[in-house]
């Protein structure tokens, strides 16, 4: 029985039977004809996607849906923004040196009162705080010294005193800044300097006989265009002696105070100076910019 000439199953005899053979080789090439339809097919869908894409690209290659500009690649194959801000380019200068400032009156423009050389309410120094008691200043060197220091003052032009005393524990010290027209002057006071000191800053608990006629531990440094000095002892009139160490502490802790205080004045006003020149420098660049 056949199925049409040349089926399957006709054999070479034409006696029916089925040609197992050319059924195989029928189903074969029936597979790879589907085989190659897929792939054409997934090739010709891979094509249509890249056309898509590519479309895309290039609609956006203006602005953006949202009317922003787009990122546009460079020459050297980077994307950078079209509008990117632009700040003025300037220099600032070096900061100022804070000693310039302690050593030269007319650069020295910050006020000069007890408030400003002696403004907390304790001197602190390390782990040990003494209270202050008083403060004062004057114009006139020698009425604020005593023995030779009120000669040697005012022989080198010394145009302000300023005093501060701290108390505690019994020992008190008053610590004295001298003020100069030069540094000169006031190295030529601490090199000189052989006897006498300033006098000692009575009140707010500090007994008025505070080391008058009694034996207290004396020092004098300068800095820049300021010499320092402090005088210390006890409240009670007790001598001090080369063996104690209470007024030689206080004594030597408000020296300390003095000279942190007097560079604390030279950086205060140097930094003020940095900052304004900073700000010109800014300014001018915005100007040359517009």
């Amino acid at each position: 029985m056949s199925f049409g000439q040349g089926g399957p199953f006709d054999g070479p005899g034409g006696n029916g039977t089925p040609d197992w053979g050319a059924l195989a080789e029928e189903s074969e090439a029936a597979s790879r004809r589907k085989r190659w339809m897929l792939i054409g097919g997934g090739a010709l869908a891979a094509l249509a996607v890249a056309g898509i894409v590519t479309v895309a690209v290039i609609t956006s290659g203006g602005d953006s849906p949202n009317g922003n500009p787009t990122a546009q690649p460079t020459a050297s194959g980077e994307v950078t923004p079209d509008d990117k801000p632009s700040f003025p380019d300037y220099t600032v200068p070096p900061p100022p040196n804070p000693r310039d400032y302690i050593s030269d009156p007319k650069k020295d423009r910050a006020p000069l009162t007890p408030a400003t050389l002696f403004p907390d309410k304790s001197m602190v120094i390390g782990e040990h705080t003494y209270p202050r008691t008083n403060t004062a200043t004057t114009g006139d060197c020698t009425s604020a010294s005593q023995g030779p220091l009120g000669s040697l003052l005012s022989h080198n032009g010394c145009t302000k005193l300023l005093r501060a005393t701290y108390s505690k524990g019994g020992v008190s010290a008053t610590v004295g800044i001298a003020v100069f027209s030069s540094p000169a002057q006031a190295t030529k006071v601490m090199n000189q300097w052989k006897g006498g000191n300033i006098t000692p800053l009575a009140g707010g608990g500090v007994p008025s006989a505070f080391c008058q006629g009694t034996r207290c531990r004396t020092t004098a440094n300068a800095t820049g265009r300021y010499a320092y000095f402090t005088i210390a002892g006890y409240n009670n009139g007790k001598a001090t002696t080369t063996s104690e160490t209470k007024a030689q502490a206080i004594g030597r802790d408000g020296a300390s105070y003095a000279f942190a205080r007097i560079t604390q004045r030279g950086k205060d006003q140097a930094q003020k100076a940095a900052e304004k020149q900073a700000e010109e420098a800014r300014r001018k660049a915005e100007q040359q910019q517009s």
